[in-house]
């Protein structure tokens, strides 16, 4: 299911998890990106940041094909240093195009079930500068 090492503590695990995360978000082919949700993400799942809200994995890959569309031609990458305790992983992101300055940045905290998928996320959106 996960290529996560159970024996590792959360911390180390951190930046695999954040980077599994990010590439579910980044994924434009509808397949591909379906099956990295279903790798990523406990069937129960949640998610809630400022702007949206969803769940399972129906819910959280129809919120993410949406941001796509409205973001067409940017992509999610990691920013700064990924951390975590317990059983929460911690991150920040920015959303922009090759070469040019994010047009959004963010932090999500996210809760790791047992298998190492996510089962709840909560995001923050630190700053947006989308053009008007």
């Amino acid at each position: 299911m996960t290529d996560i090492n159970q024996t590792a503590t959360i911390a180390d695990q951190a930046n695999a998890i954040a980077s599994r995360y990010i590439a579910a978000w980044s994924e434009t082919d509808a397949v591909r990106r379906r099956a990295l949700i279903t790798n990523v993400f406990t069937p129960d799942a949640t998610y809630l940041d400022p702007m949206a809200r969803s769940s399972g994995h129906d819910g959280l890959d129809a919120m993410i094909g949406a941001v796509q569309q409205q973001f067409a031609g940017l992509r999610f990458r990691l920013h700064g240093k990924q951390d975590g305790h317990n059983d929460v992983v911690r991150f920040s992101w920015t959303l922009g195009a090759d070469g040019a300055e994010p047009v959004a940045y963010g932090t999500d905290v996210a809760v790791v079930a047992a298998d190492g998928r996510i089962r709840s996320v909560t995001g923050f959106l630190d700053a947006m500068n989308v053009p008007a």
